[in-house]
């Protein structure tokens, strides 16, 4: 068998980079097109690069690395995904992976980065330098039956993305996300970096996405994001003065009902074990755990 080769991803490797993806991380959700959409156009500022290895001409593994610019913390980036083919492991492939991928975090600056791993992969982060951070649980929900459209309470209106102005819906988004567990804040999500990530991403569902408005303000919201029958709840959250009146269960219930209609099965997410509400929500809603990763710290010299 020919030895890996490792060079950078190329647009044309998304279809190939989703099939080992699948393999790897079954419980997560992206396109070929969004795939391919973040390879070619990636966020201006973050200096996004993916890595692909090649053996005999077949992709069996992948990991992106770029600066973090959505937090106010300088200097700080991160590994994603980094993932081999099980039938391609221990043969030093993700070794040479993550030494492109640290390799260009210090060029452009980068000192301290984190990478996510799956508990089997803790012995190989650890003897890379990261150390386990926080713990974040995966969840996956049938959707067979579809869940019944939830009654909204006096005075809230649900509303589909596709009904709305992207402004608002960035406001309401940047207002709940600064206080998300992690291992930094969300504190510095720019206008121009919100519309990549989420209104202009090839999987956002807008039909299903949805927000919950009083008084004319939106107060709560769910988004989801599709690739087929498979959805992946991107991100729930609700301002931090309507907390406690259930409005973020409230649309995400109703996301999952207009997902469902549209044609959408399975539905997947994931959480900070620390953060109780949205997982007392998940399990509500009748999420089951099916995997752990590991947030896992370092610093770049």
């Amino acid at each position: 068998m020919a030895d890996a080769r490792i060079r950078t991803a190329e647009p044309d490797d998304a279809p190939a980079a989703v099939a080992l993806r699948a393999l790897v991380y079954p419980y997560l959700v992206r396109g070929v097109a969004s795939t391919r959409q973040m390879i070619a156009e990636p966020p201006s500022g973050e200096e996004w690069v993916a890595f692909v290895a090649e053996v005999d001409d077949r992709v069996v593994g992948w990991v992106s690395a770029y600066r973090n610019i959505r937090t106010s913390e300088a200097g700080f980036g991160e590994v994603s995904l980094l993932h081999v083919h099980p039938e391609q492991r221990r043969r030093g492939i993700g070794d040479a992976l993550l030494g492109e991928a640290l390799g260009h975090l210090r060029q452009v600056g980068v000192r301290r980065v984190r990478t996510w791993a799956l508990p089997e992969a803790l012995p190989f982060a650890r003897r890379h330098g990261f150390t386990p951070s926080r713990e974040l649980r995966y969840s996956a929900l049938e959707l067979r039956p579809a869940p019944p459209m939830p009654a909204a309470p006096p005075g809230v209106r649900l509303l589909p993305f596709a009904e709305l102005d992207p402004p608002r819906v960035y406001r309401a988004e940047i207002a709940t996300a600064a206080d998300e567990p992690g291992d930094v804040a969300s504190d510095a999500i720019s206008y121009e970096t919100w519309q990549h990530d989420v209104w202009q991403n090839l999987g956002l569902d807008k039909a299903a996405s949805t927000v919950a408005e009083v008084d004319g303000e939106l107060v709560a919201f769910s988004v989801v994001k599709r690739d087929g029958d498979r959805m992946w709840s991107d991100y729930t959250g609700t301002l931090p003065e309507h907390r406690g009146r259930g409005l973020a269960r409230l649309a995400k219930r109703a996301a999952l009902h207009r997902a469902a209609a549209g044609g959408v099965r399975f539905a997947y997410t994931s959480n900070d074990e620390a953060n109780g509400p949205m997982l007392a929500i998940n399990t509500q809603l009748g999420y089951q755990p099916v995997a752990a990763q590991w947030s896992c710290l370092a610093e770049l010299t």
